[in-house]
């Protein structure tokens, strides 16, 4: 079956959002985009596109949207797949982490994002998560509110930016050492450094940035 115009946006904007991201959009961030005023239209259009063969959905998975080749020109990246047909590689995407005032990172579970292992070379060791930035403190290296952190589970070198438990609450900062202490820098000159009192421990290294939003 012939797809209309809306759907037809639709299946772009779905197909547009995996190719930035790794994931699917949420029904909500549809309605935002087209300026559907209820879930209900969202879904409607969903079930639409899915009786037409152009997605399924997956039951037990909070983004359940799994993209099909609907006879167009694009790929099916929903399936875990670049443009080449080589596999993407799931790493978990675990929740919030501030780049502000220390605090406890928001879990979510079930969500992950699906990467191009060329582009970003470090999921390929297993070791890898993503979290997304909530504040400002690390604007001037380029990290923005709401942008997406891949970080790795290795050692720390001084200068590296991290995810960090500070004293029982996690942030993200840049990890540096004088006089043999560590000690946490933001990158932005309203926020003090950060000395632990008791512990620091590093949870992850930064390697890449996805911006799932304009600036």
């Amino acid at each position: 079956m012939e797809l209309t115009d809306r759907q037809h946006q639709i299946l772009s904007y779905l197909r547009e959002t995996v190719s930035a991201r790794g994931t699917v959009p949420t029904v909500r961030e549809i309605m935002k985009r087209f300026g559907f005023s209820s879930p209900a239209t969202v879904t409607g259009h969903l079930d639409l596109l899915e009786k037409k063969g152009a997605l399924r959905r997956e039951e037990g998975r909070s983004r359940n949207i799994v993209l099909e080749d609907a006879g167009d020109s694009f790929a099916s990246l929903g399936k875990g797949s670049r443009h080449d047909g080589s596999p993407l590689v799931g790493i978990p995407l675990l929740g919030m982490i501030p780049a502000g005032i220390p605090e406890g990172v928001v879990q979510e579970e079930g969500r992950s994002l699906l990467l191009d292992p060329d582009a970003v070379p470090c999921v390929k060791g297993g070791k890898s998560f993503a979290l997304e930035v909530k504040g400002d403190s690390m604007i001037g290296a380029g990290i923005l509110e709401g942008d997406q952190v891949i970080l790795e589970q290795v050692a720390p070198r001084n200068g590296d930016i991290v995810a960090a438990l500070i004293d029982g609450e996690v942030t993200l900062k840049r990890f540096h050492i004088q006089g043999g202490e560590p000690f946490l820098r933001a990158e932005n000159p309203l926020y003090p450094d950060l000395i632990p009192a008791s512990e620091l421990i590093v949870q992850g290294v930064f390697r890449a940035l996805l911006r799932t939003r304009p600036c």
